[in-house]
């Protein structure tokens, strides 16, 4: 019924899309719990959803879960899995604990805050550092969701704050390396921090991490299309390592501009999720296998 009445409002009045959209998320958000069904990771990192979503544990070998308010801890098997890998590699590297961020909603889906993508159940914020305190397994349901990471780089002077550490590059080091990863957005100083550094600058893995505004207090994982998910639509591969002359156009005043306009682009476009997605908020609907669907778009957070 909902994306009935977005569509009446976008055809009544194509200024309406924001409130339009805030219609279409809510009911995603509604969602309480995952779609049965094969796992399916259906469209694009922000315009798609999510058929049987695994559910992330809120404590695990390594780390905690943070904000369960928010019911976003939902993920394709493989990202429930990848998280699950990389906390007891950063156990036993003495790098953690790690705190997790959101994941996904139970069906994907577009989020009435904080993301245009996490929506297909392959993406993952996680804190550079755990807050003050935080041990893993002994986390209360209030620090739950009161804490956040500390910032890491100061956004104004692109310095690194006392929180940074030798451990973060080496946390992003075991994160990039893992073969499921499409690629790690962190903030750009942090991508030229690495590029600089001898023992990080011709990494295998150096590719994978990408520039990206904000990122000062968390990286965002995004995994690639899963085997099985043959209606998921990735994006192009990274067309190089990012250490180039690219990245100095982070720190112009160009790029801070180009922010403002992309954030004004995003508010005034209203992507069409695939069809295929409309059985992840129909009672009548079916589990779906393997399908055609149209894609969306490809985007970054």
């Amino acid at each position: 019924m909902l994306l009935v009445l977005a569509s009446i409002l976008l055809a009544v009045d194509p200024t309406g899309a924001t409130a339009a959209r805030g219609l279409v998320a809510k009911q995603w958000q509604a969602q309480r719990l995952p779609a049965e069904g094969p796992a399916l990771s259906i469209g694009t990192c922000s315009c798609g959803c999510l058929q049987g979503a695994a559910t992330l544990p809120v404590s695990g070998p390594g780390y905690e879960v943070l904000h369960l308010d928010r019911n976003r801890r939902f993920g394709h098997p493989l990202l429930v899995a990848y998280i699950q890998r990389l906390g007891k590699g950063a156990r036993k590297a003495k790098l953690g604990p790690l705190v997790i961020g959101d994941l996904s909603q139970p069906r994907g889906g577009p989020t009435p805050s904080g993301h245009r993508s996490h929506q297909t159940g392959l993406d993952a914020d996680i804190g550079y550092v755990a807050p003050a305190g935080v041990r893993a397994g002994h986390l209360s349901a209030s620090a739950r969701e009161s804490l956040a990471p500390p910032a890491v780089i100061d956004l104004k002077t692109h310095a690194t704050t006392h929180e940074w550490s030798s451990k973060i590059p080496s946390l992003l080091a075991l994160a990039a390396a893992d073969p499921a990863v499409d690629r790690i957005f962190v903030n750009p100083a942090i991508k030229k921090k690495l590029c600089e550094a001898p023992a990080t600058a011709k990494a295998p893995w150096q590719g994978r991490l990408r520039p990206w505004w904000g990122h000062h207090d968390h990286f965002h994982v995004r995994l690639k299309c899963p085997p099985d998910s043959p209606l998921c639509v990735p994006q192009e591969p990274p067309p190089n390592d990012g250490c180039g002359p690219s990245l100095a156009w982070w720190f112009s005043k160009d790029a801070q501009s180009t922010h403002e306009k992309k954030a004004q682009a995003d508010k005034a476009r209203e992507p069409t999720l695939p069809a295929a997605c409309a059985a992840m908020v129909s009672s009548s609907s079916a589990p779906l296998s393997a399908a055609s669907a149209a894609p969306g778009e490809t985007a970054e957070p």
